[in-house]
């Protein structure tokens, strides 16, 4: 399992919540910006989407080198990846929409 992606978004709000208390300096050398880290996420999200339907596909064409188990884990894999990436819009919609209600 690749915990990079989990690691490194753990790094950032780490680094957020510093920067929210006034402990950290505003700009962190080889800091992600918030942009770069959600496309990562997006694409690490899409990766596990593919290996899933080529995993898929190639236990469709009876290859003997797949068997059932890893692809039921690879579908299983993208399922909760892709609705973890759901749950993290819902809530940035959510943020969006009331940061937009605020009255300035």
């Amino acid at each position: 399992m690749n915990t990079q992606g989990i690691d490194q978004l753990l790094r950032e709000m780490n680094q957020t919540a510093a920067k929210a208390a006034g402990d950290a300096p505003a700009n962190p050398a080889g800091a992600a910006d918030f942009a770069g880290l959600l496309k990562a996420s997006l694409d690490q999200v899409n990766a596990a989407q593919q290996e899933a339907g080529q995993l898929q596909r190639a236990f469709d064409a009876a290859d003997p080198n797949v068997n059932l188990q890893d692809v039921m884990v690879s579908l299983q894999k993208a399922n909760l990846s892709f609705q973890t990436m759901v749950q993290v819009r819902n809530r940035l919609v959510t943020a969006y929409q009331e940061i937009m209600n605020m009255q300035v």
